[in-house]
């Protein structure tokens, strides 16, 4: 971009008017304005393998990334959300790589808002885990004198999405997603919606990589509530729960470089979801802070279970302004081709 074409850009920012939003009775929406957000969160991204002995005693290991903390920046603009997550080297515990190996993570998200429906579509990159419960499995363990076990080679991508439904017209989940709206009245609904993902596990082990495909639908419902306990100030929980199916390929590389046999296997796995947002907002500045979790497992053997979590802490600060007239012209030009935005 020429200087003078930046110089321009951001004096629009500057002193476009921010009287764009759009009222109902019910609910304000800002879709007409840009919005950008910067969020700051803990991410927890684990797999947790558990196992019964013959003596019923469960064992378990915590497989666990070096990242505590992510930066994501969202941008919005109509019908189109669009968040990059990203994990900077420089926050604390994000660092302790002589202790617990180099890890990585990115998060790119794309929502669509048509009418009542939500469709999310993600890729998701984690590379580099450690064993975090290193003191169930080993007597006597120091983490200063032993560190942990490592896996730097173990990597997981996924490609994913979901597709949401709300089934209550005056309900705005679009306030509790992306604070592209504001719900002027407590109101709460319920949404169902399945979630779709192809998930590659790879790592090399005494020289030998691995490689694993999963698949994964599941069906779930859930409950939203957006209590607003004041004219600019909210308090919204939710609760998910659910149910579907996991289809595994595997196949390993021999010592020869040649390819193993393929195994294949299916399960059936449950899934819950839950949380808390508070949320302040004005037609400029919003801010806030979120509490989620995220949990499934599955049996892969009669005393072999595997569970994935992920909780999460956040807090965001976001900004509204009227669109430069390029990126309300380009957006007009695409949503003709494409209807749907």
């Amino acid at each position: 971009m020429k200087p003078k074409a930046v110089y321009l850009f951001l004096l629009g920012l500057l002193y476009t008017p921010a009287d764009a939003q759009i009222d109902s009775t019910k609910i304000k929406s800002y879709v007409d304005q840009v919005m950008i957000r910067v969020n700051l969160d803990t991410n927890l991204e684990s797999f947790t393998f558990s196992e019964t002995d013959q003596e019923n005693v469960i064992k378990e290991m915590e497989f666990s990334i070096n990242n505590k903390t992510k930066t994501s920046l969202s941008l919005d603009y109509r019908n189109i959300s669009a968040t990059l997550s990203f994990a900077p080297k420089f926050f604390p515990g994000n660092n302790d790589n002589e202790l617990k190996g180099n890890s990585s993570y990115t998060d790119f998200r794309l929502r669509f808002f048509p009418k009542r429906f939500i469709q999310t579509v993600y890729y998701k990159n984690v590379k580099g885990f450690y064993i975090e419960n290193m003191q169930d499995l080993i007597p006597g363990w120091q983490e200063e004198r032993d560190g942990y076990l490592q896996f730097p080679d173990f990597r997981v991508q996924t490609f994913g999405g979901s597709t949401s439904y709300v089934l209550k017209k005056d309900f705005s989940l679009k306030s509790i997603y992306t604070q592209s709206e504001w719900q002027k009245n407590s109101s709460g609904s319920w949404v169902p919606f399945l979630d779709y993902d192809l998930t590659i596990f790879r790592d090399v082990l005494d020289g030998q990589k691995i490689k694993e495909y999963q698949y994964n639908i599941g069906a779930n419902i859930g409950y939203f509530y957006n209590w607003v306990i004041a004219d600019k100030v909210s308090v919204a929980p939710y609760l998910t729960v659910g149910f579907g199916g996991k289809f595994t390929s595997f196949r390993d590389t021999l010592e020869d470089g040649s390819k193993g046999p393929k195994e294949k296997a299916q399960y059936a796995t449950v899934r819950g979801s839950g949380g808390l947002h508070i949320g302040y907002n004005s037609d400029r500045f919003l801010f806030g802070g979120k509490l989620n979790f995220n949990a499934s497992a599955y049996d892969e053997k009669d005393n072999y279970t595997v569970e994935n979590n992920n909780i999460y802490g956040l807090i965001y600060i976001g900004y509204r302004f009227a669109p430069p007239k390029a990126v309300k012209n380009t957006y007009d030009k695409i949503q003709k081709k494409v209807p749907i935005l």
